[in-house]
């Protein structure tokens, strides 16, 4: 099977990150870009260091039977309509997150990408990350029984000094706190608590710190999830924040706990009830694209595609459930009233 072809829409500082990832991918090339800017194919290979055939069109862009899969990396609101496009043209998709900013859009997203045939991968790198898979792991093997318990935060001050910012503070782009940023804690909490969520609470504030004056939205959530089987989970996300990039992330269980990197467990013999034992791993602890475990999950995606299977982990489906459970967390901070997941069924 001769290399993927990749086909970039939206030119800013996540693009950047997934071209240079797509270096170190075997099986996949980027080979072009449509961006909205007048794009210049010499000053792109000089920038990027690969040759780039450029796109002012996205529609000219899908029509290029060269270009097997669009990788999508423009602003939110443009999500829904291009990955739409892109799987009525037959193309295999990559999608940063989130997949949209409502349920409608969702639904109709799923809709073509069913109707295409086509493999998706959805930007949920954490779930790539040696992080969580240490973290999965330890879960696996069973070292923290039963999880009853588990919380996962988001920290990230999303200001000024960062690029999106401009357009972030606005609702119709940036969405909720959840959408924009702290989905990658949400998820992470699905990720490790393995169930099916029945009902969330909500409950938005925002900082009253000049620096974030511009959201047209509340940037602080807390999100109190029930599962089906009766377990429990909390989310907090907060973009108003002055502090390091923290993501926090705790399971409670029959058999032991677990914080960050950190872990006591009555499975292992010897373990001092008073102390956490550390587990040596690459934290997720920064924001900055270029941090991202982009390169395992796009080489999955690669191979999954070349085997004529579905995208492990992060697969369209899987977060398609992530953004249910936001999105009824959303009504529910707005309407100031629990909310059942079989309010948003599919």
């Amino acid at each position: 099977m001769s290399d993927l072809n990749v086909g970039i829409v939206g030119l800013g500082w996540v693009a950047a990150a997934h071209i240079q990832t797509f270096k170190s991918v075997e099986g996949a090339n980027v080979t072009a870009v449509c961006s909205r800017r007048e794009l210049h194919e010499s000053e792109l290979e000089k920038t990027y260091g690969v040759p780039l055939k450029a796109y002012r069109s996205f529609q000219t862009m899908l029509a290029d039977a060269n270009i097997d899969v669009i990788d999508i990396c423009t602003p939110h609101p443009l999500h829904a309509e291009q990955a739409i496009a892109a799987a009525k043209a037959g193309k295999h998709l990559l999608i940063e997150k989130p997949i949209c900013l409502t349920f409608e859009d969702a639904t109709a997203v799923r809709q073509a990408i069913q109707e295409g045939e086509v493999n998706v991968c959805v930007c949920f790198e954490c779930r790539f990350s040696q992080h969580f898979s240490l973290i999965r792991s330890c879960i696996d093997e069973g070292l923290l029984g039963d999880l009853h318990y588990a919380e996962v935060d988001y920290y990230h001050g999303i200001g000024p000094w960062y690029g999106q910012f401009e357009w972030n503070v606005k609702r119709d782009f940036g969405g909720s706190s959840l959408l924009t940023a702290g989905c990658h804690a949400l998820d992470g909490l699905l990720f490790f608590m393995d169930g099916q969520v029945e009902e969330v609470t909500s409950y938005t504030n925002r900082s009253k710190s000049p620096i974030f004056a511009p959201y047209e939205y509340d940037t602080t959530s807390v999100t109190l999830l029930k599962f089906k089987d009766g377990r429990l989970g909390k989310v907090v996300s907060v973009v108003d924040c002055l502090q390091p990039y923290y993501f926090h992330i705790h399971l409670v269980g029959s058999h032991g706990s677990l914080l960050d990197n950190r872990i006591y467990s009555h499975k292992l013999k010897g373990m001092d009830k008073g102390h956490w034992s550390v587990l040596e791993t690459a934290l997720i602890d920064s924001g900055d694209v270029k941090d991202h475990p982009y390169m395992p999950q796009f080489q999955a995606f690669v191979d999954a595609i070349g085997k004529a299977e579905a995208m492990p982990l992060t697969d369209f489906e899987t977060a398609f459930e992530t953004h249910r459970v936001i999105f009824a967390a959303d009504r529910s901070a707005q309407e100031l009233r629990p909310v059942k997941l079989s309010e948003f069924e599919h």
